[in-house]
């Protein structure tokens, strides 16, 4: 129990710290994160299309 709690503190820690950072050092321009947010949909499509032809064709054997 004490391996989970050490586990999520480090990875609250890192999310803090990654988050601060994005946010002093991280791009302001509009344009650019437009033109990326125009991809997340599809990439999102395909990984949940991905999870169902694995889940599928390749079932885990336990």
């Amino acid at each position: 129990m004490t391996t989970l709690i050490i586990i999520l503190a480090l990875l609250f820690a890192a999310l803090f710290i990654l988050v601060t950072l994005a946010e002093k050092f991280g791009s302001r321009d509009q344009q650019k994160t437009a033109k990326l947010s125009r991809y997340i949909i599809p990439l999102m499509v395909a990984l949940v299309a991905a999870q169902v032809i694995k889940y599928v064709f390749f079932p885990e054997h336990g």
